[in-house]
């Protein structure tokens, strides 16, 4: 990477995006798991 070239650092809403994106996923992924155990 140049020395020129702007950082490609993610904006902050895309930043919120991503961390909310991934709480979803781990909430999902864990009431899976719950309910995997409930009907087992």
């Amino acid at each position: 990477m140049l020395w020129s070239d702007p950082d490609d650092e993610p904006s902050k809403e895309l930043r919120d995006a991503q961390s909310k994106l991934r709480r979803m996923g781990l909430v999902v992924a864990l009431a899976t798991v719950l309910v995997m155990l409930v009907l087992w």
